[in-house]
C-alpha cells in the first residue's frame, strides 16, 4: 500500500491518493490523524508517519471515491510549510568577487580552474533591441553593439552563461580540460563559421560554443560552478538537468509572467512545449514493500527514508507536449509565433534529455493525474539544494 500526496501551499489543501494494493483488495480500515495514517485490510496493515513540514486536518476530508486503476483518492486541509525557498537563481549563487571553479557536469572534469569574477550581471531579454527602439525618441544609441563580457566578467542568460576566454584575458592551460570543435561541412550554411562548440574531452559532452571577441556561451545544464577550495559533488544527471529547468520556470514566471515556454536546441529545432501550471506544490512518496512501489518512482534516486516515512519535495507543475517525429508541428509553430511564448534555448542532446524524464515521471503518476486534455502533466521536483524537476501531467 503506497501513498502520493500533492500539496497546495498557499491554498493549504492537498490531494492524497492511497494506491490500491497489487495483491490483496478492498475493502480497506484508513484512519487518519493531522501527523500519521494508517491502513489496514485483510492481508496487511500499515502506518505512514508524514514529515513534521505537514501537518493534516482530517475533519475537513471531502471528496472521498475509489478510482479504478489508482486507489482510494480523497481531498482535506493541510498545514503546511511555507516558508522554503523554492530553488536559488544562478545570479544568486553567484556572487562577486569570488573565485569559482568550472566544472562538466557529467563527468566532473574541471572545465576552468579559478576563475575570478569580479562582476556578474544578467542580460536583458532576446528582444532587447526591439523594446529600445519602441521606448526611444532618438536614434538606438545601443545598435550593431553586442554585449560581450570583458575580463573577469560573467554575463547570465536564461539558460546560458557568458564568460571571456580570449588569450588576451586567459592563459591556456585555464581552459586545457576543453577542446573545440569546428562543424563540418553540412553545417556551414546553418551555423556561423566563427562559432565552435565546447567539447568535455573526458565525455565528450557539448558544454557550449565560442563566438567573437573570446566570449565563450556555457550551458548551465552542462556545468557546474562552484567556490574555489569546495569539494566537488558529483550530482546525478536527471536531478541536474531537472532542477537547472525548474530554477528557469520558477525565475521566468516570477520575473515576466511568462508561463509558456518552448524548449528549442541549439539546432534551432522545438523539442518541447512547457505550460507552468503552478510553482507552489509539496509532493511526497511512501516507500512500501509492495511491488507496486514501482508504479510511483517519481523520487527514483533520490535519497529515501524507511518505509514507514515519506520525504517531502518542494515541485513545480508543468504540461507538455512533445514535438519530435513531426508530433505537434501545429501548435508548436503556432507558439514560436506568439510574443508570449518564451524559448529556452538548450543543447539538442539535453533537450532529448529533458523529454524523456519527463515521460518516465509522467508514466510513474497514477493514471488519472497523468493528463489533461491532450497535454501531459509532470511535477519539477526541487530540494533546496539541487532539486528535482517531474515533468508530470495534471
Amino acid at each position: 500500500m503506497d501513498v502520493f500526496l500533492e500539496i497546495r501551499r498557499r491554498l493549504q489543501n492537498a490531494l492524497l491518493i492511497i494506491r490500491e494494493p497489487k495483491q490483496g483488495s478492498l475493502p480497506m480500515d484508513v484512519s487518519i490523524t493531522p501527523s500519521v495514517l494508517k491502513m489496514k485490510t485483510l492481508e496487511e496493515c500499515r502506518e505512514i508517519n508524514f514529515p513534521p513540514e505537514v501537518r493534516l486536518v482530517p475533519s475537513s476530508l471531502r471528496g472521498l471515491q475509489y478510482v479504478p486503476g489508482d486507489g482510494i483518492h480523497m481531498r482535506l486541509l493541510v498545514q503546511a510549510d511555507s516558508n522554503k525557498k523554492l530553488v536559488s537563481t544562478l545570479n544568486e549563487s553567484l556572487q562577486a568577487p569570488k573565485c569559482y571553479v568550472f566544472y562538466c557536469q557529467t563527468c566532473g572534469e574541471i572545465i576552468i580552474k579559478e576563475r575570478k569574477l569580479l562582476r556578474v550581471l544578467p542580460l536583458p531579454s532576446g528582444n532587447w533591441n526591439a523594446l529600445v527602439e519602441d521606448w526611444c525618441c532618438h536614434p538606438d544609441p545601443f545598435a550593431n553593439k553586442p554585449l560581450h563580457p570583458g575580463e573577469n566578467d560573467c554575463f547570465t542568460g536564461d539558460t546560458y552563461l557568458l564568460v571571456n576566454l580570449s588569450d588576451s584575458c586567459v592563459p591556456g592551460p585555464e581552459i586545457a580540460q576543453a577542446k573545440t570543435h569546428q562543424p563540418s561541412e553540412s553545417h556551414l550554411e546553418s551555423k556561423p563559421k566563427a562559432n565552435t562548440k565546447i567539447i568535455c574531452k573526458r565525455c565528450k559532452a557539448m558544454l557550449g560554443e565560442t563566438g567573437s571577441s573570446g566570449t565563450t556561451k556555457f550551458y548551465i545544464t552542462e556545468i557546474i560552478i562552484q567556490p574555489s577550495g569546495r569539494d566537488f559533488d558529483m550530482i546525478p544527471r536527471s536531478q541536474f538537468v531537472q532542477s537547472v529547468i525548474a530554477q528557469c520556470l520558477v525565475e521566468l514566471s516570477s520575473t515576466r509572467s511568462t508561463f509558456r515556454f518552448t524548449v528549442q536546441g541549439h539546432d534551432g529545432k522545438t523539442y518541447i512545449l512547457v505550460w507552468l501550471l503552478n510553482s507552489d506544490s509539496l509532493l511526497t512518496e511512501s516507500l512500501g514493500n509492495s511491488e507496486s512501489i514501482q508504479a510511483f518512482s517519481l523520487f527514483e534516486g533520490m535519497e529515501r527514508l524507511d518505509s514507514n516515512s515519506i520525504g517531502i519535495w518542494n515541485a513545480v507543475k508543468v504540461l507538455y507536449h512533445p514535438c519530435i517525429k513531426n508530433r505537434n508541428n501545429e501548435l508548436a509553430s503556432s507558439w514560436e509565433n506568439d510574443i508570449g511564448v518564451h524559448s529556452l534555448v538548450l543543447p539538442s542532446k539535453t533537450c532529448l534529455e529533458l523529454l524523456l524524464i519527463l515521460s518516465r515521471s509522467n508514466d510513474s503518476l497514477p493514471p488519472s493525474l497523468q493528463y489533461m486534455n491532450s497535454f501531459h502533466v509532470r511535477n519539477c521536483l526541487t530540494n533546496n539544494i539541487f532539486g528535482f524537476l517531474f515533468l508530470c501531467v495534471c
